[in-house]
């Protein structure tokens, strides 16, 4: 009997409703672990997954009977959940319609994962917009602005942060 192949690396790439400053260091790596267990419930699997305040990366295999937008709608519908009722937040906690997906091959699996991984860093020299904007000029996505994440930015850091957040109010 015949097998099916595939080797299906996305790389996801989504923020909180209007990109407030609500993925905080304090439980960061607990919702992190709660992902990996959604995506372990599934065919996929997790390769990395990383975050800053604003905005998370996820990069995973996909199972090819599994579709990208039903594993996005999935770990974010959990995940979103789990933040409120853990209470990590004050407010209720929602992601932002829409995400961004994007394929890999398999020669960058080591590079893309490095990527998603180490965002704390890659952030501290370039801003979330300028990140997705590049990332979509360089696989040839065609957008409408009115159609990307909330780009909120402050004068001083860039960044909103929110009233729930020890950082600061907004």
């Amino acid at each position: 009997m015949a097998s099916s192949f595939a080797n299906i690396l996305l790389h996801y790439i989504f923020a909180p409703k209007n990109r407030e400053n609500r993925l905080r260091d304090d439980f960061r790596d607990e919702l992190h672990r709660f992902i990996h267990g959604i995506l372990n419930n599934t065919k996929s699997k997790q390769l990395a997954i990383g975050s800053v305040t604003d905005h998370m990366h996820l990069f995973v295999s996909m199972h090819p009977t599994e579709s990208p937008a039903n594993l996005i709608k999935l770990v974010k519908g959990n995940s979103s959940r789990f933040i409120n009722e853990k209470g990590f937040v004050t407010r209720k906690f929602e992601w932002q319609e829409g995400y961004g997906v994007f394929s890999h091959s398999a020669s960058e699996k080591e590079r893309v994962g490095h990527y998603v991984e180490h965002q704390k860093e890659h952030h501290e020299k370039q801003p979330f917009r300028v990140e997705f904007l590049g990332i979509l000029g360089k696989v040839g996505i065609v957008y409408n602005e009115a159609y990307l994440f909330d780009w909120i930015e402050d004068e001083n850091s860039g960044l909103i942060v929110p009233s729930d957040s020890p950082e600061g109010t907004q």
